[in-house]
């Protein structure tokens, strides 16, 4: 069951990944790469150098669960970032845009209303 929704935290590596690695070396690179816990319920996204073919790490009650999704034709187009590190945080909404194979380049993202939460 794919049990992944935007409640979640999602970090996308980017620097380009080995997909032969499993999960105990995936789990490997969440530490050191990402400086991350494996276990702690977020779930990381790993994309090939020629962006073919995409992995998804998550702990979820009970174990790991890798997804992997290959690409017959065509590229994952991966979100814009802006960050200088190894990894980013990434929406979930970018994610499904992401391995629905939607190009993120031309799109714009309007602005939404968003009641702030009071402070006290």
């Amino acid at each position: 069951m794919f049990s992944l929704n935007e409640s979640q935290r999602f970090y996308l590596c980017l620097s380009p990944t080995d997909l032969r690695k499993g999960f105990d070396s995936l789990c490997g690179l969440v530490s050191s790469e990402l400086g991350r816990d494996p276990l702690g319920g977020e779930v990381f996204i790993f994309v090939n150098r020629s962006r073919t073919t995409i992995k998804l790490l998550h702990w979820e009650r009970g174990g790991l669960v890798l997804y992997h999704k290959r690409l017959e034709s065509g590229r994952f187009s991966l979100p814009r970032v802006h960050s200088s590190g190894k990894g980013c945080s990434i929406l979930w909404r970018d994610l499904v845009m992401m391995v629905e194979g939607i190009s993120m380049e031309k799109t714009t993202r309007r602005k939404s209303f968003n009641i702030a939460p009071k402070t006290a």
